[in-house]
């Protein structure tokens, strides 16, 4: 219901800004899915007194499917808002080889545990893009980021979680360089670090131009960031093997 309801919302924002466009309207939905994997993904809740350990380290975390959608407005020739929806969920299991606090419950050395790392964002876009021509196209702008998050252990008889749900405000860019008439590089994001913390969201891969209306992508996704402060230290890099489709209309 969380999820559909920021859905609906963000749907709203971009109809609000269709009439703004006019004859300009310019929509471009991006569906993206793939393979997602961890990296390094370090805990310690309470951030001040729980332990540190590592959901894809001291256990063994999978392979995940994800999926992610964008749905972009061209309200001027320069101009783009978007919005973004991009669940996540990591799965993990194994036994830790030392005793662990979490959340306030102790978890014990040798007995089966499964984890599962939820991050879940929420993202709208304004991009301002001064370079647009045959050749490249290049933008920044500003991204307002909702991260709903979840941690959970769950052993024989014992279970906690952490849950966040916040906001941060990001820098967004794109970058594409196009090398002929149907394929294009692409570099884009949206990343920021501060003393609180960091993010970064980046994607470099090809667009396949396979007609007027339709371009199909591939390549490299990396999330990392994470927080260090008294409720909560959590840092995790996430690596995506991407593929999607784009829509043009």
């Amino acid at each position: 219901m969380k999820t559909l309801s920021i859905a609906a919302l963000a749907a709203a924002f971009l109809l609000a800004a269709a009439p703004v466009a006019g004859a300009q309207d310019h929509w471009r939905i991006d569906f993206e899915n793939g393979a997602a994997f961890a990296g390094y993904n370090d805990v310690r809740i309470p951030g001040d007194s729980g332990s540190k350990f590592s959901l894809s380290g001291d256990l063994d975390s999978g392979t995940a499917y994800y999926w992610r959608a964008r749905a972009d407005l061209r309200v001027a020739p320069k101009h783009v808002v978007s919005a973004l929806v991009a669940p996540l969920t990591l799965e993990s299991s194994g036994r830790f080889n030392r005793p662990i606090a979490f959340a306030g419950r102790v978890f014990d050395a040798g007995i089966p545990v499964r984890s599962r790392y939820v991050f879940n964002s929420y993202r709208l876009t304004y991009r301002y893009e001064p370079v647009r021509n045959d050749t490249w196209t290049f933008g920044v702008g500003l991204t307002v980021k909702i991260r709903d998050a979840v941690i959970r252990l769950q052993s024989q008889g014992t279970s906690a979680e952490k849950k966040n749900v916040g906001g941060v405000p990001l820098v967004n860019f794109r970058l594409e360089r196009r090398l002929g008439a149907r394929t294009a590089l692409l570099l884009e994001g949206d990343a920021l670090a501060a003393p609180q913390g960091r993010a970064e969201d980046v994607f470099a891969g090809v667009l396949f131009h396979a007609g007027k209306r339709w371009s199909f992508k591939a390549g490299y996704r990396l999330l990392e960031g994470g927080a260090d402060n008294d409720q909560v230290y959590t840092f995790a890099l996430v690596h995506y093997l991407a593929a999607g489709v784009v829509v043009r209309f």
